[in-house]
């Protein structure tokens, strides 16, 4: 099918090859490059402009050589890095989508991307928030917390809640999801400026430095003991076993049904 529309000027990050260790500058290189303004005729992709993109820990592993079965597919050296973002429709041959839309989801780490897939786009319908929003707590992260919490943990009010990674975008949701709750909130993390961090800022009941502490289960009664003298039960998800409950569930009726509640009481 012939393209048309207007040639665009694009400049796209590509993925040079997989990664061993921290992933550098020189793993990823700035090409230029140029894209239709149209999608071809009887294509039902659409064609974004990309205003935020999303850097997020789980792209690490997707730079690393495919060597175990995962829920994500590794980055192809050679091709554009793919991460989730906030984009305006430019053009649709899709029925679901017009130019103008604005949406969140999976698009590339260029300034105008091709999805042909587009399906797994979501409208933005609230524009009264910063779009930087749609990629953190409105977006993938909010969506993992709020699901990970509320649909797959439940817990009640005046449980005890001990979130792990509790300083990454998840973690941190998560405990002050559990606040708002009425739960009593430990979280662990790898700093003391990120421990620092949950106490004085996220308003965790506690917090500790992993790294100090030898023996997990010790640290966590020591630091629930408040709650367990007021009687409060013990509840304590951690955030990854949460993340893998919700792979086994049906991703889009969960999705559709907690986070239509989510944007509704925004």
């Amino acid at each position: 099918m012939a393209a048309e529309g207007e040639e665009l000027r694009n400049k796209r990050i590509i993925f040079k090859d997989y990664v061993v260790g921290f992933p550098t500058e020189d793993d990823m290189v700035l090409t230029p490059s140029t894209i239709r303004s149209k999608v071809p005729k009887g294509s039902t992709a659409v064609i974004l402009k990309n205003l935020y993109l999303s850097c997020d820990p789980y792209m690490r592993w997707r730079m690393s050589a495919p060597e175990h079965e995962s829920y994500t597919d590794a980055f192809v050296p050679g091709s554009v890095i793919v991460g989730y973002g906030v984009a305006k429709v430019v053009d649709s041959g899709h029925p679901d989508f017009t130019a103008g839309d604005l949406v969140w989801g999976l698009t590339g780490w260029e300034e105008y991307s091709l999805i042909t897939a587009p399906e797994g786009l979501m409208k933005i319908k609230h524009t009264d928030v910063p779009l930087s929003y749609y990629t953190g707590i409105l977006g993938m992260p909010g969506h993992t917390a709020y699901i990970g919490f509320h649909e797959i943990c439940s817990p009640k009010k005046g449980e005890r809640v001990y979130v792990s990674a509790a300083s990454g975008a998840v973690g941190q949701l998560v405990g002050q999801f559990a606040k708002l709750m009425g739960c009593y909130v430990v979280g662990s993390a790898g700093s003391k400026e990120k421990v620092d961090l949950l106490k004085n800022k996220f308003g965790f009941d506690d917090a500790f430095n992993y790294k100090e502490e030898k023996d997990l289960n010790a640290a966590l009664k020591r630091l629930s003991a408040p709650a367990a003298a007021a009687g409060q039960t013990a509840v304590m998800p951690g955030v990854s076993p949460a993340a893998h409950a919700f792979l086994g569930r049906d991703k889009e009726d969960v999705v559709g049904a907690a986070f239509a509640e989510m944007e509704e009481n925004i």
